[in-house]
């Protein structure tokens, strides 16, 4: 399903860059760094549940688990050294709290396109501490397919892979163009 959606997300002049193209399974923090790679980089993870509604499809955008809590310095810990990120520079795991309003941003824009294509989707997205999107240092979302059945897997794909690049892309378009310069908050 994801290469299908690739391929129609360049027919429609999107690059695409997948962060995997089998069944291997990078660490969160592999994909974030190839992500993380990439100058305006916008980050989708693709979900298949067995469960929800059958055939809905549902975006998320990452809503921190904590607030964040700079780390100790070194006076507080004595004889370890400061594990404090430089000034301007964020900590890995904090990589995305620049960028949540941006994401949730995107995830409503992706998610009415959803709503349009999948009966029984919601019309807005979802917040949740999403863990492989918190890494990333641009917008991300995950979107996510429920329930989702056919008499194979490439009938399947087929049928799932044109609407979601579809929505993906006009989603896309709009968030920037509504957000000239950059995209954090």
């Amino acid at each position: 399903m994801a290469r299908g959606m690739k391929a129609e997300l360049e027919r429609q002049g999107l690059r695409v860059v997948m962060t995997r193209n089998d069944d291997s399974n990078p660490s969160y923090d592999d994909r974030a760094s190839m992500a993380n790679g990439y100058r305006d980089a916008i980050f989708i993870s693709l979900h298949i549940a067995t469960t929800g509604t059958v055939g809905s499809v549902r975006a998320y955008y990452d809503q921190m688990s904590a607030p964040y809590v700079p780390p100790a310095d070194a006076a507080s810990s004595p004889g370890k050294p400061a594990l404090s990120v430089a000034p301007g520079l964020n900590s890995w795991n904090e990589a995305q709290r620049p960028y949540l309003n941006a994401s949730h941003r995107l995830a409503d824009l992706i998610q009415i396109e959803l709503a349009q294509k999948f009966s029984g989707s919601g019309d807005t997205s979802l917040g949740a501490a999403v863990r492989e999107l918190r890494s990333v240092a641009g917008p991300a979302v995950a979107i996510e397919l429920s329930s989702v059945s056919g008499p194979d897997p490439d009938t399947l794909a087929n049928a799932a892979a044109a609407p979601l690049a579809d929505a993906i892309a006009q989603a896309i378009t709009a968030f920037r163009a509504a957000t000239p310069g950059g995209a954090k908050q």
